[in-house]
């Protein structure tokens, strides 16, 4: 019969992928997904073999073809459903009139007794959005919480600049580097659709969900881009729109694509959130100055103890996204990294009053909470486990703003600085 050929020839095919398995394994490891791809085709030929051995009810219900009506009950059975069996029937078979009628009408109380889903079940439905709904799909488009945190570094970058205070263009530069930071992550949810879709982390994405078409997702970021540029470029000045446009492109076209070819993916996306701040600082003075790239360089060694901390606790998540991590494929580097960057941060802090951004007060009383973040640093590089690597993440997460706000309380003046170039004229 033809479930016992299913077996006969599963069977012989034990012994190939055995082998394929075997010889995969020598040369690069056995990997989740691998493993995960494996349960997949088990079960899936045993819900085959099932479907095949379905036996039909004693009492089926009446056929819609009155031609058949006359077969006898016992010659309905699984056994001539021959035409869709992959084996073609010896030439010495003629085919039936009658056996396509009887076919149809078998695969009919198949659907019946399996209970196979009709073709109106099958075809996909739209998830109609309602009205009310849309700013909160559009604040998880945009990642709303990752562009507050955006804002807030530009904003410290523009008051911790040595000029007087403009509030026109600081509010202008705030608005432009939101709305930049809208498009980037939308256009970034817009390409990551297909991987999203397999992490329990990001699978209620709207797009993932349906709540929203691509269509409408792209339109929404160059809503968000164009304005936000415009307003960088003329309400502020073209250096600080140049940057916002890099940012974009580095975020879209390098970091994300990245994300799945190599691990520099996390020194990409570390630059990419170091610019924020130097846009800040940019669209106050309008130059490149070393306080500008001294507040990059602290967001820039802030992102890897935490994000290399956030990602080694959802490692099994990135695996089946199939994302190039360094706590997937790198685990002792990503832990190193953290840590490096850990001690750096004291180094930068050191620094500031040495460029003239602080008082020598900044590095001090910066000590304590830099110290602490090496101390948990260090203890997950030691541990390597997700106890460690959650204390430090959430520790990163109040170290950040407790740093600028000891930054903008220790910050020169300009009564000060104007002192400090009389004394050396």
């Amino acid at each position: 019969t033809y479930p016992q050929y299913l077996q006969a020839k599963a069977m012989q095919q034990v012994p190939y992928k055995c082998a394929c398995f075997l010889r995969i394994t020598k040369a690069r490891g056995v990997t989740f997904q691998q493993l995960n791809f494996l349960k997949r085709m088990y079960i899936a030929q045993n819900n085959n073999m099932l479907h095949q051995q379905a036996k039909l009810k004693t009492e089926s219900p009446a056929s819609p073809f009155p031609e058949v009506e006359h077969l006898a009950p016992e010659k309905v059975d699984i056994h001539d459903v021959r035409s869709v069996s992959p084996l073609l029937p010896p030439p010495s078979e003629k085919p039936v009139i009658n056996e396509g009628l009887k076919l149809t009408a078998v695969t009919a109380d198949l659907e019946t007794v399996v209970g196979m889903p009709s073709k109106k079940e099958k075809q996909w439905k739209e998830i109609k959005l309602n009205m009310d709904e849309l700013p909160g799909v559009l604040a998880r488009l945009s990642k709303i919480k990752l562009t507050a945190l955006v804002v807030s570094t530009a904003s410290a970058g523009f008051v911790m600049a040595p000029v007087p205070f403009d509030l026109t263009c600081f509010l202008l530069a705030s608005l432009g580097t939101g709305l930049s930071s809208c498009a980037a992550n939308s256009i970034n949810q817009f390409f990551e659709v297909p991987f999203d879709s397999n992490m329990n982390r990001t699978k209620n994405r709207p797009l993932v969900r349906g709540q929203i078409s691509p269509l409408f997702a792209v339109s929404f970021a160059l809503s968000c881009a164009v304005p936000g540029l415009a307003l960088l470029t003329l309400g502020v000045n073209p250096l600080t729109g140049a940057l916002g446009a890099i940012n974009i492109v580095l975020y879209t076209c390098c970091y994300t694509p990245l994300k799945r070819m190599s691990i520099a993916n996390t020194w990409v996306g570390a630059v990419v959130g170091a610019i924020p701040p130097i846009m800040g600082w940019t669209a106050a003075t309008g130059s490149l100055d070393a306080g500008a790239l001294l507040l990059g360089g602290i967001l820039y060694s802030w992102q890897f103890p935490h994000f290399n901390a956030l990602s080694w606790g959802l490692r099994e998540d990135y695996s089946r996204g199939g994302y190039c991590m360094m706590s997937v494929t790198h685990p002792e580097m990503c832990r190193a990294v953290a840590l490096r960057h850990c001690f750096a941060l004291i180094g930068l802090s050191s620094v500031a009053p040495i460029l003239n951004v602080t008082t020598w007060t900044f590095p001090i009383i910066s000590l304590p909470i830099n110290l602490y973040i090496t101390y948990l640093g260090f203890r997950f590089y030691r541990d390597a486990d997700r106890s460690s690597s959650r204390k430090l993440f959430f520790c990163s997460l109040w170290h950040l703003p407790t740093l600028l706000l000891l930054l903008l309380t220790c910050k020169k003046s300009l009564y000060e600085k104007d002192n400090e170039k009389e004394r050396v004229d």
